[in-house]
C-alpha cells in the first residue's frame, strides 16, 4: 500500500510572486489573510511585486516560503488527503509543523519572521560564508573541514548532508575557502560558494538559537497529526515535548536531509509530494531514492494535476 510523505522546501526556492494563483483560492485566500494579519500590507506587496532583493532578505523569505508552502498545502487537505510523513528542510520544517497541526500559520509566521530577522543579523556581513561541496563522500568533506578549521583557528562544517555527492558547508569565511581547497584535493569535482546572507547552520548561529528559544517556548505546540522527521537527527517526531529542542538545534547543526529521505523510505514511503515553491527538494529525492514517485504543487496548475494523479491513483 502506498505511503505518502509531504516535504516542504528552505531557503533559496523563493521567487517574486510565488503562490499567487493559489491565494486567490478559497483556502489560499485564508493562508493569505493570515499573513496580512501577522506581517503587513507591504510584506504582501513584496512577495507579490518584489522587487528580488527586498524578498531575498532573510527575515522576508522565511515567512514568504512558509506562506506560500502553506497554502500548496491547504489545497491538498481540502482534497482529503491524510499523509503518513512530514518533512521539511531547515525552513521546511516549521510548514511541516503547521501541516501536522503542530503549530498554527499565524504562530509560525511570527516565529519564522524573528528566526530569520536573528540569523540575518547574527554574523557581520562577510564574516560568514556557505559552498557547495559536489561530488565528494560525507566522510572527506568532514576531513577537509576538520583540516580547514585546525589551519585557519576558524569555524567550517557541514551544514546540509542534501543528497549523495551534494553537501553543503558553512562557517567562517577563510575556513571555508580553505575547506573547499582540500575538498578539491581529495577529490571534489566542484566546490561553489553560496550567495547567502550568513554562515547558516553553524557553530556560529548558536546565539539564534539561544535568543530563538523564548520565543519557541511561548507556543502553545500539538502533537503531530502523523511524524515530522527531524532535520538534526532524521528521527520522528510524535511528541511535541521535544519540537522546540530540535528546532533550536537545527538552528546551528546540520540538516541530514538525505539521511531523512532514506528513513522515510525504510518505512516504506514511495511517494513524495513537495508543496512550495521550485522543485529543489524533488530534485533531491530523485537522487537519494531513485524510482519512487515524485510530485509537487505550486501553482494551481500543478496542483490541479497533482489532485488528478492522486484521485486516479486511488
Amino acid at each position: 500500500m502506498t505511503k505518502i510523505a509531504c516535504i516542504f522546501p528552505g531557503q533559496g526556492s523563493q521567487y517574486v510572486g510565488m503562490g499567487k494563483d493559489l491565494f486567490a483560492t478559497s483556502w489560499g485566500n485564508e493562508v493569505l489573510e493570515t499573513g496580512k494579519r501577522i506581517l503587513g500590507e507591504e510584506f504582501i506587496r513584496v512577495l507579490f511585486e518584489g522587487p528580488d532583493e527586498e524578498l531575498k532578505k532573510t527575515a522576508n523569505t522565511q515567512p514568504a516560503i512558509l506562506l506560500a508552502s502553506v497554502a500548496a498545502w491547504r489545497g491538498i487537505q481540502e482534497s482529503g488527503l491524510r499523509p503518513d510523513y512530514f518533512a521539511g528542510h531547515s525552513l521546511g520544517e516549521y510548514s511541516a509543523y503547521v501541516a501536522a497541526g503542530s503549530i498554527s500559520l499565524a504562530d509560525a509566521l511570527r516565529v519564522v519572521r524573528r528566526r530569520g530577522e536573528l540569523m540575518q543579523a547574527a554574523v557581520p556581513e562577510g564574516q560568514g560564508a556557505m559552498a557547495a561541496i559536489l561530488g565528494l563522500e560525507g566522510l572527506k568533506v568532514e576531513e577537509a573541514c576538520q583540516r580547514a578549521g585546525s589551519e585557519a583557528d576558524g569555524v567550517v562544517g557541514p551544514a546540509n548532508y542534501n543528497s549523495p555527492g551534494q553537501i553543503v558547508i558553512s562557517g567562517e569565511t577563510d575556513a571555508v575557502q580553505i575547506a573547499c581547497q582540500y575538498a578539491k584535493e581529495l577529490g571534489a569535482k566542484r566546490a561553489i560558494p553560496l550567495a547567502v546572507s550568513g554562515p547558516f547552520h553553524s557553530p556560529l548561529m548558536k546565539g539564534v538559537g539561544r535568543d530563538l528559544r523564548p520565543v519557541l517556548e511561548s507556543i502553545q505546540w500539538q502533537q503531530p497529526s502523523a511524524p515530522v522527521i527531524s532535520n538534526i537527527d532524521a528521527a520522528e517526531v510524535t511528541d511535541q515535548g521535544v519540537i522546540v529542542e530540535s528546532l533550536v538545534g537545527q538552528v546551528s547543526g546540520a540538516v541530514l536531509w538525505e539521511q531523512t529521505i532514506r528513513y522515510l523510505g525504510e518505512q516504506g514511503v514511495d511517494t513524495f509530494i513537495e508543496l512550495g515553491p521550485g522543485k529543489v527538494l524533488t530534485g533531491l529525492v530523485k537522487k537519494i531514492l531513485p524510482g519512487v514517485t515524485l510530485l509537487n504543487a505550486e501553482d494551481l496548475t500543478s496542483l490541479e494535476k497533482l489532485l488528478a494523479y492522486l484521485k486516479e491513483s486511488r
